[in-house]
């Protein structure tokens, strides 16, 4: 029995007294949460006052409530933090005669009191010394005594803080980032400290300090109701333990829940971490705007200094279609319409995350309540820029943190909400069942260069545990969810079934590795009969060690690794078979015939710009599957330098090459003695004129932000760029120097190989890098300079990755010697690195 119980049972205790008084409010009143800690405070307030009121206090002292209880915040065990100021003119014995008469009854009732006995100036001087004494000060609230000393008081500590924000505010970051490193993330813990950890009491004081500051202030949404949840579990802790704890143990967590009237224990922590999230998520955005408000008033001066009046280095940077960098953040450009533009949500997250930017609340606020809906499907630029966002590796966290904030992430997968701050009742498991899905992409982004499909291993990452908010075997629910999602996202039915199949067999690698005899043909054979091919194989592989790298220490090792490798390369080769025929190449269409036939008449590059369903009604679904922007058609007679000239040009211009096919064809001689015969180099075509051979390139394009070019200016660019006249390198060189790369986004590494078994008449060189502007430009460089024909090019841009093919020939017209392929792939590796 506490001593608290215990004073109810004596003397001290009839109906009147404070003792009754508290029990009564604490467990038979119907008041809950903020009302019964309001009502609590008012209560003790009273009951102090009465002390104060009997231990005749002479003039010039006050009785002064800080910390929680000057908030008006005491939970049922909280300790009372009390300060006894005097304007020093009372005698010292007086003034500690009146502390007594304070203290004591506060002791014998068995309550915790933090107590002091100073001066305004001893105040103010210790608030300087100690910062958590200046935190506790910032609360003052009058109890007893002299009101006008409490006023002054705190006059004197508010000006003093605001004073001091500029050394006292990195001082407030630094504690914080301190505590939070001792007790962990609140949101992710399943015995979290509600006070000490991060995203928890402690951090929502620290937000009321800074906007006290007058410097900077947090988000407003969500942020008093986040703050009453957290207080209203405490209280329910008190409740139900009977001791001043802030841990929320395991043993005690149905307790709880059924105390404040929810389900059941996951109830409970899902909604702690959904307050801890919002905490969380204002105390980054606070942070990052004081520390933009104080570098830029330690740049000030020194601007002043060196421009005057005028302005430096350009406020706002390009990034996409309607983003743009501001300050260091991810912002929406003025020419944006989110009101017209269902996939800006997606273009800014995914611009900021590939930019290691932080999107903008502001933009955020305005995307969430001014963006239309995306259709069903979605439109390929949507799908293109959810992989976009995904591939950007650590710094997609921070933005999908930002998005769901804004609660735009449910509504773009309506799906995430039955996973949304789901607890994992698993000591593996460091994550909420949504940040592992999260952690999982960021982990397989590091992955993408091992998989022919780097856009299905990532939202295969995102997607694989989204079956955990269903009963049943997670696997098997995720199979029937994702096979919907990916189709509302866009994906077409191939793609469906194989991340379907992804998700359905996400563990079995593991599982059969660790569990299952690999020397025994059955098990390698039931694996080959699950996966069915070699891509889907990749797939598998990538994902599981991303998954298991995301799951917590404890899930991966270097002998798991082995295992699954060894696994992987069994399956590999019951799955490889025979080589397959090679295809032959598809015919030209009417349209690229027409080309081809006016290139060479014109001895000249020809070229056209223009929707997929120019001049026809459009198909949702036809649009959802096809890749982002708008058709270049080109033909130009067989020379070389072509794929680096277009390529650059393209770079020149701002446009990002979705989709590439690049191949050599032969005019036709009923074609070649048409009326109108080819003229000669010198009329300005740039190659001879009996040349029979035509290239035809067939690309998709879409422009990085902006209008498109005017088909005329890239055709004469083009015919610059081929006769030498044009520096594309220097060009591209001024406008990297302009606009310099931002430091700090990790990527990995490229990688070129030679395809094996991939063409009987050509070598196959295999490229997967990260996209970037006048990549294929390099690349086609770098072919050139080695000196080897290429026949033809298929390339293609899935999301933030390049996955290129070249089909290359040697001087001779026949495939590459097996060591001069080998060093030809790993120049262009040290080319791209």
């Amino acid at each position: 029995m506490t001593s608290l119980d215990q004073r109810q049972e004596t003397e001290d205790a009839e109906p009147g007294g404070y003792a009754a008084a508290r029990l009564r409010l604490l467990h038979e009143n119907a008041e809950d949460g903020r009302a019964r800690r309001q009502a609590l405070a008012t209560l003790t307030d009273t009951w102090l006052a009465e002390l104060f009121d009997a231990a005749s206090a002479p003039r010039g002292v006050a009785l002064v409530a800080v910390g929680g209880y000057g908030r008006g915040e005491l939970s049922p065990r909280s300790d009372l933090d009390l300060l006894l100021v005097h304007d020093g003119r009372a005698e010292p014995r007086a003034v500690a005669a009146v502390a007594d008469r304070l203290w004591y009854p506060v002791w014998d009732l068995g309550l915790d009191l933090d107590h002091s006995v100073r001066t305004p100036d001893e105040a103010r001087k210790t608030a300087g010394e100690d910062l958590k004494v200046h935190l506790g000060l910032l609360d003052a609230r009058h109890v007893a005594g002299d009101l006008g000393l409490t006023t002054a008081l705190r006059s004197t500590v508010f000006a003093d803080w605001r004073n001091q924000a500029p050394k006292r505010l990195p001082a407030l970051h630094e504690l914080c980032a301190e505590r939070a490193e001792r007790h962990g993330e609140l949101q992710f813990l399943l015995e979290p400290d509600l006070k000490e950890a991060r995203g928890g009491l402690r951090d929502a004081t620290a937000l009321r300090a800074v906007a006290a500051s007058w410097l900077a202030d947090a988000p407003r949404a969500g942020l008093d109701e986040a703050r009453r949840t957290l207080l209203d579990v405490r209280d329910a802790l008190h409740l139900a333990t009977g001791r001043a704890t802030d841990r929320l143990a395991l043993q005690e967590q149905d307790q709880v829940a059924a105390h404040l009237g929810l389900l059941d224990a996951d109830a409970l922590l899902r909604q702690v971490y959904e307050a801890a999230r919002t905490l969380a998520y204002a105390g980054d955005v606070t942070w990052r705007e004081v520390q933009r408000v104080l570098r830029a008033r330690s740049l000030r001066p020194r601007l002043r200094a060196v421009f005057g009046a005028g302005r430096g280095a350009p406020e706002r940077t390009p990034l996409a279609d309607g983003v743009v960098e501001q300050e260091g953040e991810a912002v929406l450009a003025r020419t944006a319409r989110p009101e017209r533009d269902a996939v800006l949500p997606l273009r800014a997250a995914a611009a900021a995350a590939q930019g290691g930017l932080p999107l903008s609340p502001h933009a955020v606020r305005r995307l969430a309540t001014a963006c239309p809906p995306l259709p069903t499907p979605w439109p390929a630029e949507a799908r293109e820029e959810l992989v976009t966002l995904l591939g950007a590796g650590r710094p997609t966290v921070e933005v999908w943190e930002a998005l769901e904030a804004g609660g735009l992430v449910t509504a773009l997968l309506p799906d995430w909400e039955r996973v949304r701050c789901r607890p994992q009742r698993n000591a593996v498991h460091t994550w909420t069942v949504d940040r592992h899905l999260v952690e999982t992409a960021v982990r397989a982004a590091a992955l993408t260069r091992r998989v022919s499909r780097p856009d299905l291993l990532l939202v295969a990452a995102l997607l694989h545990d989204l079956g955990k908010g269903w009963p049943g075997d997670h696997s098997v629910a995720g199979e029937i969810i994702v096979r919907d999602v990916a189709a509302r996202i866009g994906f077409d039915a191939a793609d469906v079934a194989t991340l379907a199949t992804v998700v359905r067999h996400h563990l079995l690698l593991v599982e059969t590795a660790t569990r299952r005899d690999l020397d025994d043909p059955a098990t390698v054979r039931g694996v080959a009969d699950a996966v069915r091919d070699v891509a889907t194989l990749e797939l598998l592989h990538a994902l599981t060690e991303a998954d298991a790298l995301a799951t917590g220490p404890a899930a991966w090792s270097t002998w798991r690794a082995s295992l699954v490798d060894d696994l992987a390369r069994r399956v590999a080769a019951v799955l490889s078979g025979a080589e397959p025929p090679e295809p032959e190449p598809a015919a030209l269409t009417a349209e690229q015939e027409r080309l081809a036939v006016e290139a060479y008449r014109t001895a000249g590059p020809v070229l056209t710009l223009r929707t997929r369903h120019e001049g026809q009604p459009g198909d949702a679904e036809a649009d959802a599957q096809a890749p982002v922007g708008v058709e270049l058609l080109v033909a130009v007679p067989d020379q070389p330098g072509v794929l680096p000239a277009l390529a650059g040009v393209l770079a020149m211009h701002r446009l990002t090459v979705r989709t590439a096919e690049f191949r050599s064809t032969e005019i036709p001689g009923e074609l070649r003695t048409a009326p109108d015969a080819p003229r000669d180099a010198a009329s300005g075509g740039g190659r001879s004129g009996d040349a029979k051979a035509v290239l035809v390139l067939d690309w998709r394009v879409s422009a990085a932000y902006g209008s498109l070019p005017q088909a005329a200016r890239l055709r004469a660019d083009l015919v610059r760029a081929l006769d030498g006249s044009l520096d594309i390198r220097g060009r591209l060189a001024e406008r990297d120097a302009a606009y310099p790369r931002r430091k700090g986004l990790s990527v990995p590494p490229p990688r070129v190989c030679v395809a094996p078994a991939g063409s009987r008449s050509a070598t196959v060189i295999e490229v997967r890098a990260q996209d970037a502007p006048g990549l294929l430009h390099r690349l086609g460089l770098a072919l050139e300079s080695a000196g080897v024909r290429v026949r033809s090019a298929h390339a293609s841009t899935l999301g933030a990755n390049a996955v290129d093919a070249f089909y290359v020939t040697g001087p001779d017209g026949g495939p590459l010697a097996p060591d001069a392929a080998s060093a030809l792939a790993a120049e262009l590796e040290r080319t791209l690195g």
